[in-house]
């Protein structure tokens, strides 16, 4: 059996690498700036260039390596097919074979949302689970769905991104995907902004909430403190996102719901109440599903690009 596989998160900005053992321990990990000019054309050849400087520096030949995944932000098919990446500047790209014809050994693609859940599941707040659900709350709601150990892709390669179920669909306002309410529109960073504008208009409490001052930390910070309107908004954006993981319950019933990004570092409070309003609307037999914390933050990623290339 070979001894390495490396595990790629592509984003925006930069590319995050790493090296591992098969048994998932962690060799090396670095970064490489993503070249999105010239409409990405560099991000495959940068990547494959930065591997086989790796291996060299490590000694690694290629009957070493048992593969290498990668995670992209956008739709990926089952062949490693990639719809389109918009933040990448991609259309439709194979990059699997793109990848695999200039490394020679094999290489599989995910979605960046999906193969972080596998991550998690992996060696993260998963651990030891095979059926989960992981939401990440970042600037959007991210999410990936994995069902006896593999990710669900979908015929569209849109598995998992249930921040764009729709959770107020007479919402006025509009999401950045072009529907109305959502989820993101309540659960996201800029979701829990938009509740508390919203609250703020017309809330008569004294808050330490500040009208042109507001950001979900600001909320969340207050929300600790008991102050009475930034409670009303978190219980407003946990009523949505608990009534959302119901649902999602219902169609895959998973053993634990992870919960990651950004906003999720206001830690088990926040957890809690999303729980309480989970267990409210659950069906019976999903009312106990535990929701925790995501362990590996930034890296799940390669984690579970890593993962992904052993399966």
């Amino acid at each position: 059996m070979a001894d390495y596989v490396f595990g790629i998160d592509v984003g925006g900005t930069s590319i995050k690498c790493g090296l591992f053992q098969a048994d998932g321990t962690i060799v090396d990990k670095w970064e490489i700036r993503t070249r999105t000019e010239n409409n990405g054309d560099e991000i495959i050849p940068d990547v494959a260039k930065s591997v086989q400087q790796k291996m060299k520096e490590k000694g690694i030949a290629k009957e070493d390596v048992a593969g290498l995944g990668m995670g992209v932000p956008g739709p990926v098919m089952a062949d490693g097919e990639v719809l389109v990446a918009v933040n990448l500047h991609w259309g439709h790209k194979k990059v699997a074979a793109e990848l695999e014809a200039v490394l020679g050994f094999t290489v599989k693609v995910g979605n960046d949302a999906n193969v972080a859940a596998l991550g998690e599941m992996w060696k993260g707040g998963g651990r030891g689970t095979k059926n989960l659900v992981m939401v990440t709350l970042g600037t959007g709601v991210g999410g990936g769905i994995i069902v006896d150990g593999k990710i669900v892709v979908g015929a569209h390669g849109a598995g998992g991104e249930i921040g764009h179920a729709a959770m107020d669909p007479e919402l006025e306002a509009s999401c950045n995907c072009g529907n109305n309410g959502c989820l993101e529109q309540f659960a996201s960073a800029t979701g829990i902004v938009r509740l508390a504008e919203e609250e703020l208009a017309s809330a008569k409490e004294p808050t330490v909430l500040k009208p042109n001052m507001i950001s979900a930390k600001a909320v969340l910070d207050a929300y600790k403190t008991e102050d009475v309107v930034a409670v009303r908004i978190v219980e407003d954006f946990a009523k949505t996102l608990g009534n959302a993981l119901a649902i999602f319950a219902c169609v895959v019933d998973p053993e634990i719901f992870v919960i990651g990004g950004g906003v999720s570092k206001a830690g088990q409070p926040l957890i809690d109440v999303i729980q309480k309003y989970y267990q409210r609307y659950a069906f019976k037999s999903c009312k106990e599903t535990p929701l925790v914390q995501a362990e590996l933050g930034n890296d799940a990623g390669i984690y579970g690009a890593a993962k992904l290339a052993l399966d």
